[in-house]
């Protein structure tokens, strides 16, 4: 097979064409990051300069002109603000209003179906399930390694060796575990799980298959993988308890259980948050795990992943807006929750 250049001249304009917006694009940022501060900043010093060696008073600052200056370091961000999440959600909610099509409006009938219809109201249980189970256990999980690695012989080697499900994708820990809960006939099990299974003289199970069990199951998935992520967080809180205070409770000889509620507990209270706060969200969102272990079958599918197949694979783009929409309602009390307690704890 022969190359011909002028039949993929098109697609080496494109190419062409997106190397200039990038450069164009970087250049304007660091233009707007570097070059124009440290224009303003030479300025500035030549002016303190002259002042100082004419003997005059030193330049002030103008509110304006600096209002002016922060706006610059902003507008990037603002405008990837702007076209990354403002326009989408806007888009997305007028879809929520609209039927499949996209072309007549149909008001609160997506959001209705949503809670009358039995799947989907077992979707929302799913989520609900995801969202009380994966923040507890594997904050418990990550506060528990946490505690017996601190101060340990090999604490990195074992911290390392929790942390590393997190250096995995959520599809490459599915597709693992799914060899964990293989299912292979009456014969020889290639599934660890059916294999321990029948080497305790049980039957083998297709466990993906049976609800509840296979939510149940989906969530181990994501508790193996969060719970480094825990334990890196608590250990680190941990570890920044003041000695002192440690010390005069060993003095007055508290017991280790005493030790951990009375005096761990408390002092890592504000790391407890955040985990439980960020595994909340990150739970709300999760669709990788669903998608490649069941694809949202046998009970299993999740807000996100029935969102997915509602919009792209059933081509309900009203249903799956109005699943989208609901999803980001329940992200914005946890997020505002994180951030007053953020202020609180800066505020303290």
């Amino acid at each position: 097979m022969k190359f011909d250049f002028a039949d993929q001249q098109p697609k080496f304009l494109m190419l062409m064409y997106g190397l200039v917006a990038f450069v164009v694009v970087v250049g304007g940022l660091l233009l707007l990051l570097d070059v124009v501060p440290a224009w303003f900043a030479r300025r500035r010093e030549a002016q303190l300069v002259a002042a100082s060696v004419g003997g005059g008073p030193l330049p002030r600052r103008r509110k304006q002109r600096e209002g002016l200056f922060a706006f610059f370091f902003l507008l990037p961000t603002l405008l990837l603000l702007v076209i990354g999440l403002v326009v989408p959600a806007i888009r997305t909610t007028l879809l929520s209003l609209m039927d499949g099509s996209s072309t007549n409006w149909v008001g609160l009938r997506n959001y209705g179906w949503m809670f009358s219809d039995d799947s989907i109201v077992r979707v929302l249980i799913n989520t609900l399930v995801w969202v009380l189970l994966v923040p507890l256990v594997a904050t418990g999980f990550g506060l528990l390694y946490a505690v017996l690695v601190d101060k340990a012989r090999f604490e990195a080697v074992a911290k390392s060796l929790i942390f590393l499900p997190m250096a995995i994708s959520f599809v490459g820990a599915s597709i693992i575990w799914k060899f964990v809960y293989a299912y292979r006939g009456e014969g020889d099990q290639i599934g660890l799980l059916n294999q321990i299974v029948v080497s305790l003289g049980g039957e083998p199970k297709q466990w993906l298959l049976e609800s509840p069990l296979n939510t149940v199951l989906l969530i181990v998935i994501m508790v193996w993988i969060q719970a480094g992520f825990a334990m890196v967080v608590l250990s680190a809180a941990i570890k920044a308890i003041p000695d002192d205070i440690v010390e005069a409770a060993r003095l007055d000889g508290v017991s280790p259980w005493q030790m951990f509620w009375q005096i761990t507990m408390p002092s890592i209270r504000p790391a407890l948050i955040v985990v439980a706060v960020t595994l909340t969200i990150a739970t709300l969102k999760v669709f990788d795990i669903v998608r490649t272990s069941t694809n949202g079958n046998y009970d299993t599918s999740v807000i996100a992943s029935e969102m997915y197949n509602q919009a792209f694979r059933y081509g309900q783009n009203g249903q799956g807006s109005a699943l989208a929409v609901f999803l980001f309602i329940l992200v914005i009390p946890v997020v505002i929750y994180q951030i007053r307690n953020l202020r609180q704890q800066r505020e303290g």
